[in-house]
């Protein structure tokens, strides 16, 4: 009964793939629709990717994190910031904290490696699907803290008040003014004025601007 219901479930969740590498794509195709998962898009392009992806609207996108024109990191902060309800989980080769941290500025609700067992990756993308994240508890929040710590960096940051920075490492997660009110209790006029100030204190005039900027590696 329970094996049964584990299908239906899967049945439900719609994937698109992401990698160059069409063998790649192609195992992770077998072994997701082996168990029941549908995959209603895939590409190696992350150009490609980012068109189709709120198209589709998967309820998971798995990205390759290294592509030729571009990261899966850049698909998921693009696609997200067209749908903030889409989900991303970033699968990589490479254990590395920058791109760690991008991940989760980018609103990934993971980042996998690829060495992973299947049954793992499984069970990680029924998550994600219903809406968990994959982070080990507390790393987004230290992520997000130590955007203060690395301020002096950079003059420009270090010109934005604690509340901007908040605001602004949520921007670079992709999410609506509307979400960040409810995350950080604001009201979203004030969370408008917020955007509005760190945009002109950074010198930009889009917060897509703002974002690239903010999810690039140190």
């Amino acid at each position: 009964m329970d094996s049964t219901a584990d299908g239906d479930q899967s049945q439900q969740i719609t994937l698109f793939l992401l990698d160059d590498h069409e063998l790649v794509r192609r195992g992770l195709r077998e072994l997701l629709e082996g168990e029941g998962f549908i995959v209603i898009g895939e590409s190696g392009s992350a150009v490609e990717a980012a068109r189709r992806i709120p198209a589709l609207s998967p309820d998971v996108s798995i990205l390759d994190a290294r592509l030729p024109d571009g990261t899966g990191i850049e698909v998921c902060r693009d696609v997200r910031s067209v749908d903030p309800s889409l989900s991303c989980v970033i699968l990589t080769s490479y254990d590395d904290d920058q791109a760690l941290r991008g991940a989760v500025l980018a609103g990934a609700a993971g980042y996998i490696l690829k060495e992973i067992l299947g049954s793992d990756l499984i069970d990680r993308v029924r998550r994600a699907a219903s809406g968990e994240s994959l982070f080990e508890a507390g790393v987004r929040e230290r992520i997000i803290a130590g955007l203060g710590e690395t301020a002096v960096e950079d003059p420009r940051l270090a010109g934005l008040t604690s509340q901007e920075k908040k605001v602004l490492a949520l921007i670079g997660e992709g999410l609506t003014n509307r979400e960040i009110g409810s995350q950080l209790f604001l009201a979203e006029k004030t969370v408008k004025n917020y955007v509005s100030s760190l945009l002109s204190k950074l010198g930009f005039q889009r917060r897509t601007q703002a974002a690239v900027y903010i999810s690039r590696p140190s």
